[in-house]
């Protein structure tokens, strides 16, 4: 059994760049370093998007930013300036060129293309099991989902975020390549939450992705339906796909920390870094990889990693309001842009604000359901 002090099981944003943040950082240069995944990525296999304040680490892979966001629905719309902020895109095969090319300059870390079928946790350190083999480490971090442990209990909510995006090219010149549509709710909500989102990234270039946070999946056909007929009521009949995504990411807020033990830690989506109440993961997953870097040098047990704040709460409740009346979507998002500056909301979802600024934003949503879920978990919720 081959032995090593640190395992990285998957390498997707995640175990990528906590491995690159590691080949950087010369504590780990005398340390043993494995990653294992059934494959190198190297494809545009994702689209990345977040806000950001000026300047930030992954400006070189920036494939296009906007400095405007379209906000709509059939009570509110506004473009909105983005001021000291903008919305930046990273297609995911620049990513992956770069923090491979640089872990690979480091002779301390390896990578195994193998698929993983299961890990153990041990009172000394920690295994990984292949198909073909078994791995030892001190330290084990793993971002594969092997069982899907949050499907399996009813104490909190779990919504999808699930989407078809389709990047088209037009013979015209049909787009404003200088904002974003972050949400438009204009479309049929169905008794869900649906919204188009479409980044310009040319003139005549554009992502166009149908979503929703809802619980059940669509037939394939029901998301490029309604991406045809969206297209069309903004009188776009011509035009070429280029690519196709898809995605389904959880929303939830299921203690994931509660799966680490003293010597396994989870990360990414199966480590609950992804933001509750938006889906959104690379920025979170940017900031808690630079905290795991920290922890590493410090502490020595990874149950301490993770500490439940006040904005999981937050979280909780509004998918608490959303499992329940999902067709409520809108108005929230609605009332959440239109009556708070663009800044505040940006760090209120940051989880950036004070408790002051909390209760001005939790102010201005609709009352009554929120009310109504916060004495329910305060009556019911299990600690």
């Amino acid at each position: 059994m081959q032995q090593y002090d640190y395992i990285i099981t998957g390498s997707g944003a995640s175990g990528l760049m906590l491995a690159y943040r590691m080949a950087k950082d010369s504590f780990f240069d005398d340390a043993s370093i494995l990653i294992v995944d059934k494959e190198k990525k190297t494809t545009n296999d994702r689209t990345w998007c977040f806000w950001e304040k000026d300047t930030g680490e992954w400006d070189d892979l920036v494939h296009k930013s906007w400095k405007k966001i379209l906000f709509e629905s059939n009570s509110y719309q506004n473009t909105i300036p983005l001021q000291s902020y903008a919305y930046k895109m990273i297609r995911s095969a620049k990513f992956y060129e770069k923090l491979w090319n640089f872990i690979a300059t480091k002779k301390n870390i390896h990578f195994i293309e193998a698929t993983v079928v299961s890990i153990q946790h041990k009172d000394e350190g920690a295994s990984v099991n292949t198909l073909t083999n078994q791995y030892h480490a001190v330290k084990l971090i793993n971002s594969i989902d092997f069982d899907q442990k949050y499907t399996q209990q009813e104490e909190f909510p779990v919504l999808l975020q699930h989407f078809t995006g389709w990047f088209i090219e037009t013979k015209k010149n049909y787009f404003d390549d200088s904002v974003a549509t972050f949400m438009d709710f204009t479309v049929d909500q169905k008794k869900n939450t649906r919204f188009m989102y479409v980044l310009p990234i040319a003139p005549n270039k554009a992502l166009f992705e149908y979503t929703l946070f809802s619980k059940d999946v669509l037939p394939k056909e029901e998301y490029e339906r309604e991406l045809q007929k969206y297209l069309a009521s903004k009188s776009i009949t011509e035009f070429t796909i280029i690519e196709k995504e898809k995605g389904i990411i959880p929303m939830t807020s299921y203690r994931f920390w509660k799966e680490n033990s003293k010597n396994v830690l989870h990360i990414g989506t199966v480590g609950g870094w992804t933001k509750a109440s938006t889906g959104y993961t690379f920025k979170n997953t940017s900031k808690k990889t630079k905290e795991l870097i920290v922890f590493l040098k410090t502490e020595n047990d990874f149950k301490n990693f993770r500490k439940k704040t006040r904005f999981w709460f937050y979280d909780l409740l509004m998918l608490d309001v959303l499992s329940t009346h999902n067709h409520l979507g809108s108005k929230l998002f609605s009332k959440l842009f239109q009556r708070n500056s663009l800044k505040n909301v940006f760090r209120f979802l940051d989880e950036e604000t004070s408790f002051i600024e909390d209760l001005k934003i939790m102010l201005s949503m609709p009352p009554f359901r929120f009310v109504l879920a916060l004495f329910k978990r305060v009556l019911n919720i299990k600690h």
